[in-house]
């Protein structure tokens, strides 16, 4: 049974974070530089608070057109996602997403952030598996 904690071994490390005070401009530079589609929102002492997504910037702020500048990214950010724990299965999460129409699933052990999974890592992990929902 493949668990989310496999999963999250197999990315990187480091998550790509940014803080709640920066602004929605600063989170777009970041992702445009580190080539992702979301980044980790993070309060001072570094706790999780949520997940900004290319998503979320396109929807809450540029259709809305407020200015990238004065946005700020804890005012745009989701922080209402489910989430799961790092003993979940691969098939539970799906589950998750699909209940829930999320992207981006963030996962804790206890209360400890461990990270993302987003859909692009449940489909690489089904074309690896050969295509195998382990449940």
């Amino acid at each position: 049974m493949e668990k989310l904690v496999n999963i999250l071994l197999r990315k990187q490390p480091n998550f790509h974070t940014i803080s709640g005070s920066s602004t929605v401009r600063d989170a777009l530079c970041q992702m445009n530089c580190e080539n992702v589609d979301y980044l980790v929102v993070t309060d001072e002492a570094d706790r999780f608070l949520g997940v900004i997504s290319d998503h979320d910037i396109t929807s809450q702020v540029m259709v809305a057109a407020r200015p990238l500048e004065q946005t700020l990214v804890r005012d745009v950010m989701n922080n209402r996602l489910p989430h799961a724990s790092t003993s979940d299965s691969l098939g539970g999460c799906m589950q998750l997403m699909q209940r829930h129409r999320a992207r981006y699933i963030p996962v804790f052990e206890g209360l400890n952030f461990r990270g993302v999974v987003t859909s692009d890592d449940l489909v690489h992990e089904l074309a690896y598996s050969g295509g195998e929902v382990l449940d």
